[in-house]
């Protein structure tokens, strides 16, 4: 299964993203949508999974929860926005993972990109960073991999670019 992960849109979707979603089975989306247009948006390309973060608004909240945590390949995962990681957890995020006990740990909000091995909690920690063009991040991300048999596999970041460049848009 190709996965196609992104964050913190906070409204804007970059349409050099599609192609290398279009590859993908689904698409996960760990929060900071903007707008529910953004969700529209990907579900026209693949199913969707995604959570609400903490800028979304009603509109987006109505239609996503919180947390999501589902199977795909043998590989248990958690999604949620506000998640921190390893040796800094936030708090809620860290006891929902203690209780959920994930294969796989995604979030966003940091607008930082990380790949980290959780030893103790026996997890990987992914955040893809932020691929909208609002918040401190200088270099716009996103990633896509594969699971196969309860691995993730073939993990690449998708630069797309300055976060004060759009190189196009929708």
């Amino acid at each position: 299964m190709r996965i196609g992960l992104l964050s913190d849109t906070h409204g804007f979707l970059d349409d050099a993203l599609i192609p290398h979603f279009r590859e993908c089975d689904e698409i996960w989306h760990a929060g900071d949508l903007g707008t529910t247009e953004i969700l529209d948006q990907l579900m026209g390309v693949k199913p969707v999974r995604a959570v609400f973060g903490n800028i979304d608004g009603s509109d987006v909240r109505s239609r996503l929860p919180e947390d999501l945590e589902w199977s795909s390949e043998n590989l248990r995962v958690y999604m949620t926005h506000i998640g921190g990681y390893p040796g800094r957890y936030d708090r809620r995020a860290r006891r929902e993972l203690e209780r959920r006990k994930p294969d796989l740990f995604i979030c966003g909000h940091s607008h930082i990109v990380r790949v980290m091995r959780d030893e103790k909690l026996g997890l990987l920690h992914l955040n893809p960073g932020a691929c909208g063009h609002s918040g401190w991040h200088t270099e716009r991300t996103a990633m896509r991999f594969d699971i196969q048999a309860g691995k993730v596999e073939n993990l690449a970041m998708i630069p797309l670019g300055s976060r004060g460049r759009k190189l196009s848009g929708r």
